[in-house]
């Protein structure tokens, strides 16, 4: 078999293998990951790259790998669902580095995290000013998770004892120019009503390239023309 031949077969196995295992591993792998997640990641890339590439060596020796690194990573996943220790030991643990409106220089320390760091964080979650922060914490996956002082709060319904309605979420009923007729059904529309939304505006289903409804029957469209944003 040409060498080009067997590269590309290695290739299309291991892309293949590759998107089974990660799969495999959940979704976690694929968002916000661990240090060992990321570790894994890596290893597998690599050893998919093996897989691929290195002729000269049997294809079982890179899905052995493969599988033995996959194994173990669900293994290490079994033991933090089972184990709080174990969460602690292979995550670590989240760290507080604002507490009741005082920074924690030991704790940004520890994290490594300069106060220029820790103000571009803060601004990620649109705080520009310490003096509103209560509370900030860094999660093992690197994110910071900020509250603000009460009195920075935004206001809501129940802080003004404003009575609101339930909110379901909006449902899809038109996509790349198919009505979904079962979308429509659990809203307790019809393709009757949702014609009809459409004639207003003188255009039909195929022009539409998304529509949604939410729980107040509100259609929103979003034709492939750009022409019209919504239709109430």
């Amino acid at each position: 078999m040409p060498e080009w031949l067997q590269v590309g077969l290695r290739t299309i196995m291991a892309v293949f293998v590759l998107f089974f295992m990660t799969r495999l591993l959940g979704k976690r792998q694929v968002s916000q990951l661990s240090t060992f997640e990321y570790i894994t990641g890596i290893s597998i890339g690599n050893l998919a790259a093996y897989l691929s590439l290195d002729t000269d060596n049997h294809w079982v020796l890179g899905l052995t790998a493969l599988f033995v690194w996959v194994a173990f990573s669900l293994t290490i996943e079994w033991v933090q669902l089972k184990s709080k220790r174990g969460r602690d030991f292979f995550d670590g643990k989240a760290t507080v580095l604002i507490q009741n409106g005082k920074i924690l220089e030991q704790n940004l320390r520890k994290e490594r995290t300069s106060s220029d760091e820790l103000l571009e964080m803060l601004r990620r979650n649109n705080v520009f000013n310490i003096d509103t922060v209560e509370f900030a914490i860094l999660d093992t996956s690197g994110e910071l998770n900020v509250l603000l002082k009460k009195e920075h709060q935004p206001l809501t319904p129940k802080d003004i004892g404003l009575p609101v309605q339930h909110e379901a979420a909006p449902m899809t009923v038109i996509m790349d120019g198919q009505v979904l007729a079962d979308s429509l059904k659990k809203v307790g529309l019809n393709e009757n009503w949702l014609n009809a939304k459409l004639k207003q505006l003188g255009t039909s289903p195929e022009n539409i390239f998304l529509a949604q409804v939410d729980s107040n029957n509100k259609l929103y469209l979003d034709p492939y023309d750009q022409l019209t944003r919504g239709v109430h």
